[in-house]
């Protein structure tokens, strides 16, 4: 039957130790940890009882290692060594490695094309981005940021809104070119791109359009805003889209929109991090600066909408 591993002795006593070993003083290892000489004496003497033998040679005005103590010091500073290295490298990469889940076309739309700013301000801080529709509970895993579509009620969640989660269809310039739109029925002699969503009845309904049927048209879905917004620009029909997402495509006519009524719902894009981890540097940093991003765009674009509405 092999042979069982002892039991280490208490972790408090080997701390002692060792540091009475390297200054050969139990005041100053006392000092050091920030404990009473006496403390420092009990602890060594748990140890010597553990051990069997006598750690130290107690002179009047210094301590001095025994035999047994001088075999043990060298291991046990190398282990507490090895240990100080692990939870360093830990802590490290706790504080410099920020863990962000986030929606698919929020981060290839809005978040990755601005990472570059955000690592130029904190060199020190590496992103890592997990794309999921689900929603990441944090309690079970190690993200320390999420970026998630809802009313923003996520109990034990900081909560930060961004921006409204408001749509209006979109398309090629080509597409228009040989149909006539006068009116929000006047879509439905294009293909649209997606129309099982249930955001294109709401935006018809935002119409006035209340009995609009999309059940009989080819349902090509494309799942996200990302694609649904590429396949636009491509011709290949009318999206319904958040502006937020596709700033320059719009700026630049790549997409163009056949009429300016924009749909808005009760949800929001929301920042969202754990309340106990809200004083973390890293996550503060992060917060800051998207929010300054957002900040950015609203004011860039409020020009805009008052030239579009003739302001």
């Amino acid at each position: 039957m092999p042979k069982l591993p002892s039991k280490l002795p208490p972790m408090s006593a080997v701390r002692v130790f060792e540091a009475a070993a390297r200054h050969q003083s139990f005041t100053r290892a006392a000092e050091e940890l920030g404990m009473t000489q006496a403390a420092v004496s009990y602890q060594i003497k748990i140890l010597e009882d553990r051990v069997g033998a006598p750690l130290f040679i107690r002179l009047p005005r210094q301590v001095t290692l025994t035999a047994k103590g001088r075999q043990l010091a060298p291991a046990v500073t190398e282990a507490l060594e090895a240990l100080r290295n692990a939870f360093a490298g830990v802590e490290e990469a706790v504080q410099t490695v920020l863990s962000i889940t986030t929606l698919s076309t929020f981060a290839s739309n809005w978040l990755v094309p601005r990472l570059g700013h955000f690592r130029q301000l904190h060199p020190n801080i590496a992103v890592q981005i997990s794309v999921s529709t689900e929603m990441v509970e944090f309690a079970q895993s190690e993200f320390d940021i999420g970026i998630r579509s809802g009313t923003g009620e996520w109990p034990g969640l900081e909560t930060h809104v961004l921006f409204p989660n408001q749509f209006t269809p979109v398309c090629s310039p080509e597409l228009l070119q040989d149909v006539e739109l006068r009116e929000p029925i006047d879509l439905l002699k294009l293909p649209l791109i997606s129309p099982s969503d249930p955001w294109w009845l709401d935006w018809f309904a935002a119409a006035g359009l209340h009995d609009v049927d999309l059940s009989r048209r080819p349902d090509n879905s494309l799942g996200v805003q990302q694609f649904e917004g590429m396949a636009a620009i491509a011709g290949q029909g009318v999206a319904l889209i958040n502006p937020f997402f596709f700033p320059d495509d719009l700026a630049s006519g790549r997409l163009v929109k056949p009429f300016d009524l924009l749909a808005t719902t009760d949800r929001s894009y929301w920042l969202v991090y754990p309340k106990a981890r809200r004083r973390s540097a890293k996550i503060e940093a992060f917060r800051d600066w998207v929010l300054s991003e957002v900040a950015g765009d609203s004011e860039r674009a409020a020009p805009a909408a008052k030239m579009g509405t003739g302001a």
